[in-house]
């Protein structure tokens, strides 16, 4: 939905379609897949994530769409699209999606595999021996918890979970009470792995591999005793898991939400996908049961969900097939043990992960919980994780008697559960545990650290681009700042106060905050650039994110170029502006990074007339960031690290001709290649700049 005040200035042909968008960005995942040059296991991996891409985006995006489609409404988006035609154009490029993605699989990974020592045992190839030891774990692992279920009047069609792997059986006989019913559905539990390795004498190879509905295909029939098995079908149902929570109406909103997280298992079906053998009459049968239309079938040539063999990858010991190991670099005087406080004093410290360490972050919040010398700990949490160092440090500070406050969002998308059960435990040591800014997500990454010293209270703050998550700080890029400048400190402060109590928000020194000044000062800084180049000067921006749709933030810069402003922007996933059209974006230069890590910092560069502003933020150029959302975007004083984040952050991405891809005017993206140029490999050259080699 668009923001009701920001009408686009340009026409709707000016801008990219947002669900095109994504499926494009998908397709450059794709291509890492395709990419011989990407060593093997990690092809298949990337054959995985684009599975997981798009099981979220049936599960948001195409929801969405079918919901405003169900409801009739005549929203229009930026682009000038119903609902209805972004469905069609969204559902043809999907289709041609997956079929590329599972041809990929069939007829490139798995053979490229199987040369390999690694093979997936298909049914007709099994020897008696292998057929055997199946057949034992069948009975052994399997049996006991699965729950065939008959299609008659008194068994309807049971409730099928979200994304879960299901069997539709048919059948022709008659059962031990008489009852002739010719179709049943079994479910295949989560707590069965969907693919099973074999002995290694056994199979023949030093992998080998069976598929979970392999095993069921070929004994199904010994569950349905005396009757005869005419087809057994894969099936998976993609559901609506967007959560409807209406937060004006709520008192407690955890309560609410642990009420509603369960319904997300069983929302409307948005997709429906079979194994390609499956009968006519069952998939019209299946169609029908989910109330899917033809155009919602997806039929594949393998198993129905390619997420679950992500982890054979790991399960494999093949060095030769992987990317190289690498060991993240620790940045002078933050090693373990050293005095974490005494270091930000002396100067601000920028990590940049993944290539630098995330230990120093778990460190400083480990020191605080136990230094006699802090007196209070507040922190933001939008996505940690289940198992979370950083949250046990939150529970030994309180434990500690220290002021531990913390902002917990409890509506980060698919982490609700694992940050219902965060607060719980944080409640229970005598935590304060808020819950934002009802109707605005805590999306910024904020941790201040107020301190006990010679002449009072000290405060030290780390701000970031990426979430307190140790795991995803090892694959994804981000910027962290660790920092005791009083401004900047008392900024942040300032924002907490905000986030726990009452009152006006107050002017900020230095930080841009969301909703009240960070669309603005982008803006701003955007029109700033504009008018220095209509007055003869060089102007510049360069900005590096995640996604970029805001049409007010787009039509600035559509003004800027025109002005002679030149603007690279390097965006990984979603671009709604049209780059280097004439006359309206002829300065504009936009390009995506895919490589091994998930590109995830936001930089935006503004050459300001020589002095070089540089921010930092959490904040895509997103409506929500910038509207729905309470967001940060703060700025690198200092010169030396204000270089790094230039260097490091935007000069490397520029360069690169090996990982780098270019769009046009029309939203394709091309490869860029090094031609006679020298190779450029941002991440490489990263890896090789900061890490421990």
């Amino acid at each position: 939905m668009n923001h009701p005040h920001l009408k686009p200035r340009f026409p709707a042909e000016n801008y990219l379609n947002r669900e095109l968008g994504l499926l494009a960005f998908n397709r450059r995942v794709l291509a890492q897949a395709q990419d011989e040059r990407t060593p093997l296991l990690e092809r298949l991996r990337f054959l995985c994530i684009v599975s997981s891409n798009l099981d979220e985006f049936f599960e948001i995006r195409v929801s969405g769409l079918k919901e405003q489609i169900r409801a009739n409404t005549p929203v229009v988006t930026t682009d000038g699209k119903t609902a209805q035609e972004a469905f069609r154009l969204v559902s043809a490029e999907a289709h041609a999606m997956v079929n590329e993605q599972y041809q990929q699989l069939n007829e490139v990974i798995l053979p490229a595999l199987a040369e390999q020592g690694i093979r997936f045992l298909r049914r007709s190839g099994w020897n008696e021996a292998q057929r055997e030891w199946i057949r034992d774990y069948f009975h052994r692992e399997m049996v006991p918890v699965l729950t065939p279920i008959g299609l008659d009047p008194s068994h309807p069609f049971p409730r099928v979970l979200n994304k879960s792997l299901n069997f539709a059986v048919e059948l022709e006989g008659k059962d031990a009470f008489g009852r002739s019913s010719n179709a049943a559905i079994v479910q295949a539990p989560r707590v069965l792995p969907r693919v099973i390795r074999l002995p290694e004498e056994l199979a023949g190879c030093e992998y080998g591999f069976v598929f979970l509905s392999s095993i069921l295909h070929e004994f199904v029939g010994e569950l349905f005793t005396g009757m005869t098995v005419l087809g057994c079908y894969q099936f998976r149902a993609t559901r609506n898991s967007d959560l409807f929570v209406d937060e004006e109406e709520v008192t407690n909103l955890r309560t609410k939400l642990q009420g509603e997280l369960p319904q997300r298992h069983f929302g409307n079906a948005v997709r429906l996908e079979v194994a390609n053998n499956c009968s006519e009459a069952m998939t019209a049968f299946l169609l029908a049961q989910f109330e899917l239309k033809p155009v919602d079938l997806y039929r594949v040539n393998g198993p129905v969900n390619l997420v679950r063999l992500m982890q054979v990858p790991d399960w494999v010991d093949r060095a030769d097939m992987k990317f190289s190991p690498f060991a993240p670099g620790t940045p002078r005087g933050l090693s373990k043990g050293a005095n974490i406080f005494e270091s930000i004093r002396r100067n601000d410290i920028l990590l940049h992960h993944p290539y630098q360490s995330f230990a120093p972050v778990i460190e400083f919040l480990s020191q605080a919980a136990t230094d006699p010398s802090v007196v209070a700990i507040k922190m933001t949490v939008y996505r940690t994780g289940t198992d979370s160092v950083l949250m046990e440090s939150l529970i030994r500070a309180a434990q500690n008697g220290k002021e531990v406050t913390v902002v917990v969002e409890l509506m980060a998308r698919f982490d609700e559960e694992a940050n219902i059960g965060w607060a719980t435990k944080l409640e229970q040591v005598g935590a304060h545990v808020v819950y934002g800014v009802v109707g605005y997500k805590t999306h910024a990454k904020a941790l201040l650290i107020v301190r006990r010293e010679e002449g009072g209270l000290k405060r030290y703050a780390h701000l970031g681009t990426g979430n307190y998550h140790p795991r995803t700080a090892r694959l994804y890029t981000d910027f962290g700042l660790m920092t005791a400048n009083d401004e900047v400190t008392r900024d942040v402060s300032e924002v907490f106060k905000q986030l726990t109590g009452l009152g006006q928000a107050r002017t900020l020194k230095h930080l841009w905050q969301a909703p009240f000044t960070l669309q603005q000062n982008v803006v701003a800084g955007i029109r700033a650039e504009a008018e220095i180049a209509r007055a003869g000067g060089k102007a510049r921006i360069v900005a590096k994110m995640n996604s970029l749709v805001e049409p007010e933030v787009i039509d600035a810069m559509y003004q800027a170029s025109q002005a002679g402003v030149e603007i690279d922007l390097i965006v990984r996933g979603v671009c709604m502006l049209r780059p280097g059209v004439k006359g309206l974006s002829d300065n504009i230069r936009v390009r995506s990074i895919i490589g091994r890590f998930l590109e995830h910092h936001r930089i935006f560069y503004f050459l300001a007339g020589g002095k070089e502003t540089v921010y930092l933020s959490s904040a895509d150029w997103m409506e929500r960031n910038f509207f729905k959302r309470i967001e940060l975007a703060f700025p690198i004083l200092d010169n030396r690290l204000k270089r790094r984040v230039i260097t490091e952050g935007l000069k490397f991405y520029l360069a690169d001709n090996q990982q780098g891809w270019e769009m046009n005017c029309q939203g394709i993206y091309q490869r860029r290649r090094s031609n006679r140029n020298k190779p450029h490999n941002a991440q490489v050259e990263l890896m090789a700049s900061l890490g421990n080699t």
